[in-house]
């Protein structure tokens, strides 16, 4: 039994001797040493002179380390880190593999002064120009005996006849205004006929001799478009009644709806292109005119006035509209690609390439946004590089960094 016994723990001694000449050999030597450094603790060294490994980190950034090469689940590699070999670095700065670099499609920009465009799209309508309406309301009691313009919507010129209209009050005045001519008092005859509202140009058309007329037709001040008719043919009507109102639509208004947060990039001048639905794909240009002084209290919206020709007739009252304001105002400002701003909600940060395979996240503090591009008020300087494109990526390897360091500080504190 003896006997037996001592030849069993031979051949044990005999294959562990072959193990460890067999794990000795060049092919396996790396695992060898990894497995070393894994039960002692000590840092693997590169055989070619490079730097030291100290770990390998999780290749999405997770806080996960092996001090061994391995694979994620989804098969990527664990990126190593090495020691520094200067002793003492910048720990703000973060140290990324050019390949990986290369693989993960980082791409910078250099920092530059540029124009901010800064257009403002807001919801707007089509309004009629106030200072362009006319009402036509008589002075003197009367009738209407004939209606031209008998449609609402219809565009009549000035000069043009509206209704024709018989007033006995009107008729005394033309026959008192031919007595006074005649005794060379023209001018004073009229008079009661201009404060019955009557025009200039039917004054003059009263003959001075001969049979007068009982009834006129009472003419369209301006060119414009019938908004509202209140007469019919047979009608009586009153001092002060409203028989036409008359709009003329060559400008109008589109009143645009501004947040009450963008109202200070505004300025009177500021140009603006309209679109309607009903006209896809043409623009019209107009200028804001007038900021109103107040705001809606339930949508805690401005109103903005832009003042926009409008020759053809094509816009009309109540269309809806969407409004583009050309917000940018004139000088260069330090600005940034959107996509280099890493914004956490309570701070914003851009990583910036110090060297080759080297970032540094800085903290910004931004100004105006603009079309693609953001001011940078404080933070970076021109000619800088910053990151574009996988910039979440080397955030995350920051944040690992400073996680891994805190780790060690918390370490070093407890010994």
């Amino acid at each position: 039994m003896r006997v037996f016994a001592r030849l069993v723990l031979t051949l044990l001694l005999v294959a562990v001797g072959g193990l460890a000449g067999f794990l000795s050999a060049t092919t396996f030597r790396p695992h060898f040493d990894a497995l070393a450094s894994q039960i002692t603790g000590n840092v693997v060294t590169d055989d070619s002179g490079g730097p030291k490994i100290l770990f390998y980190r999780n290749p999405m950034g997770l806080p996960d380390t092996s001090p061994v090469p391995k694979k994620d689940s989804m098969g990527m590699d664990y990126i190593p880190v090495y020691e520094d070999a200067g002793g003492a670095s910048d720990p703000s700065i973060v140290k990324v593999n050019v390949e990986k670099v290369q693989r993960a499609g980082v791409k910078t920009e250099p920092v530059a002064k540029r124009v901010l465009e800064e257009p403002l799209h807001v919801p707007g309508s089509i309004q009629l120009d106030e200072r362009r309406e006319r009402s036509i309301t008589l002075r003197a009691e009367g009738f209407v005996e004939e209606v031209y313009a008998g449609a609402t919507g219809q565009h009549v010129k000035a000069g043009e006849p509206l209704f024709r209209f018989y007033s006995p009050q009107i008729l005394q005045a033309a026959v008192e205004y031919r007595i006074a001519a005649a005794g060379g008092q023209k001018r004073a005859g009229a008079r009661k006929l201009l404060n019955l509202g009557l025009p200039e140009s039917y004054i003059q058309s009263i003959p001075l001799k001969g049979e007068l007329s009982p009834s006129l037709d009472w003419l369209s001040p301006v060119d414009g478009v019938l908004m509202k008719k209140n007469v019919v043919v047979g009608a009586r009507s009153m001092p002060g009644d409203e028989l036409y109102r008359l709009a003329d639509v060559s400008t109008v208004w589109v009143i645009a709806d501004v947040p009450e947060q963008d109202v200070g990039r505004i300025k009177t001048g500021d140009k603006a292109t309209i679109s309607v639905r009903a006209y896809p794909g043409q623009a019209f240009t107009g200028d804001v005119a007038f900021i109103l002084p107040e705001l809606n209290a339930e949508t805690r919206t401005a109103s903005v006035r832009i003042e926009l020709p409008n020759p053809d007739h094509k816009l009309l009252h109540g269309m809806f509209a969407d409004v583009v304001i050309d917000t940018a105002r004139s000088g260069e400002v330090i600005a940034v690609p959107a996509s280099a701003v890493i914004d956490s909600g309570n701070r914003q940060v851009a990583i910036v390439q110090v060297a080759e395979g080297q970032f540094k996240p800085m903290e910004l503090k931004l100004g105006r946004r603009g079309v693609g591009f953001v001011e940078v008020l404080e933070g970076l300087s021109e000619g800088e590089l910053v990151v574009t494109r996988a910039n979440f990526l080397i955030d995350a390897e920051s944040n690992l960094q400073a996680a891994l360091t805190a780790l060690t500080s918390a370490d070093g504190s407890a010994q």
